[in-house]
């Protein structure tokens, strides 16, 4: 009789402890201009050569050589800091600022795994807020 109560509650146990231990479901990272933000630049220094902009100013990016490999960042508002980048023309290095998100594509290609280039080389997206010059050492 006393096994049988033993058995019971351990079988009570064993249905409950899924139930109490369960933490609920992950959020899921959005990725994207505007959505979930991974971090931020506050006037990180680039070399003005760095940032590659396309003839009529639709397109922006820069790298940013990492450990292992680099790390790609496209701009979210190219056009809106295309005049910036333009009136900067003579200057050897720039300050830039702003959030930065996970590319969508490469969280789509990265999620199929099998290949270590995801590891490597990762790609955002950045909302920048400022673009200026490096004055450091100038007059």
């Amino acid at each position: 009789m006393r096994h049988y109560i033993i058995r019971k509650i351990f079988l009570v146990l064993l249905m409950l402890l899924p139930a109490v231990t369960y933490t609920g479901c992950k959020k899921q990272v959005k990725c994207g201009c505007g959505k979930d933000v991974i971090g931020s630049f506050k006037r990180m220094l680039l070399d003005r050569s760095s940032i590659y902009y396309n003839d009529d100013g639709t397109l922006a990016s820069f790298r940013i050589t990492n450990m292992y490999g680099f790390d790609t960042y496209t701009f979210c508002n190219p056009s809106e800091m295309y005049p910036a980048f333009k009136d900067l023309a003579s200057e050897d290095q720039l300050l830039l600022s702003g959030e930065y998100y996970w590319d969508c594509t490469y969280m789509l290609n990265s999620n199929n795994g099998g290949s270590y280039y995801y590891y490597y080389y990762k790609s955002y997206q950045i909302n920048v807020t400022e673009i200026k010059s490096y004055l450091y050492g100038k007059k």
